[in-house]
């Protein structure tokens, strides 16, 4: 934010303190622009809401606080609630960027983080809200593994003074009253990042590529997990990650896997003709693929965040398993033996 003009700038989270953990540097270096801060939850809380607006004082923001819900089990909200919600605080006037949390949230895991990221996109690309950029908080915790860190290859990433993070820190350990051994007070982040949109059909394709790859995640772990004596589990597990899908539903989506399962359930003398040069190559890329499907770094990583419900006592297991035999089984491409190579194929279809 290297411009020297006075610019109107609008910050959009679910809490407060969210404002401060993620841009209050921002905001404190930047004092001539005007900012006004939108906060949607706890309103009705009278300390936190009080607690919010000294810290206005000290951003030198306005701001407004409404009362949607937060409670501690998340249920998701419906999106259209979200969004009018946001309409109803937000003043109804142009700005020239507006902040709001990322696609992913910024740590592992809160849900309305992530309901006003996709309201904020959605109000952007149907012109219910005009901005000439959005800038989305870029943060990450290693699915847990560390406080919340700015990421370094984001769009904007920008070390604070040291004047600037103890300013920022007291907003969060006076002004918000946390402890210092609290887990806002040890997060606040000594550099601030941000992924940059200049137009509302980038901001919807980042979004769509993200809900992607969960989907995608999801249809990972599932496959890991499908052997017939984790059926039970797999119903259980596909009703805690989404409501949405079921386990069949998830399962017919994987192919060219499913297909192949299918036709050996009830074709199996048929499917032989996969042996046959040259559909050898098909038998390969099949196995490449699950072996990518294992390997991808996104199942240990951040990915993973969006799955905490599923028990990695069952995972770890099955992943470690199958890549064990994988690696095993990617040997039978050395030999011409057709024997070894149907045996392996049918011993590991229920990975497959």
């Amino acid at each position: 934010m290297k411009s020297k003009d006075r610019k109107s700038i609008a910050v959009i989270v679910a809490h407060p303190d969210d404002e401060t953990l993620w841009a209050g540097g921002t905001i404190l270096e930047h004092p001539t622009n005007d900012w006004f801060i939108v906060c949607l939850c706890r309103a009705s809380d009278k300390e936190r809401a009080e607690r919010f607006n000294n810290a206005l004082t000290v951003l030198k923001a306005k701001g407004i606080m409404g009362d949607m819900d937060d409670g501690p089990d998340q249920h998701p909200m419906d999106e259209k609630e979200v969004e009018s919600e946001i309409l109803r605080l937000l003043p109804g006037t142009h700005f020239d960027l507006i902040l709001t949390h990322d696609a992913a949230g910024e740590y592992t895991k809160h849900l309305r983080h992530e309901e006003v990221n996709k309201a904020v996109i959605t109000l952007w690309h149907y012109k219910k809200i005009t901005t000439n950029e959005l800038w989305t908080f870029a943060y990450e915790d290693g699915n847990k593994k560390y406080f919340p860190k700015a990421i370094e290859y984001a769009n904007m990433f920008e070390s604070l003074s040291e004047k600037t993070w103890l300013k920022k820190y007291k907003l969060i350990t006076q002004t918000y009253g946390f402890e210092e051994s609290s887990w806002e007070a040890e997060t606040t982040p000594l550099a601030e990042a941000f992924w940059q949109f200049k137009t509302p059909q980038k901001a919807i394709k980042s979004l769509n590529q993200f809900e992607d790859d969960i989907k995608v995640s999801k249809l990972k772990i599932i496959k890991l997990l499908y052997n017939d004596s984790f059926v039970k589990e797999l119903d259980t597990i596909c009703s805690d990650i989404d409501k949405n899908y079921s386990t069949q539903a998830m399962l017919d989506y994987i192919n060219p896997f499913q297909t192949i399962k299918s036709m050996l359930k009830n074709e199996k003398e048929k499917e032989l003709n996969i042996f046959k040069t040259p559909s050898i190559e098909n038998l390969k890329s099949l196995y490449y693929k699950s072996k990518a499907y294992i390997q991808n770094k996104n199942i240990y990583s951040t990915e993973t965040n969006y799955f905490e419900k599923v028990s990695t006592e069952i995972i770890e297991p099955i992943i470690k398993k199958s890549l064990y035999k994988l690696e095993n089984e990617m040997r039978i491409f050395k030999t011409p033996n057709i024997e070894t190579l149907k045996s392996t194929y049918y011993e590991s279809i229920s990975i497959v």
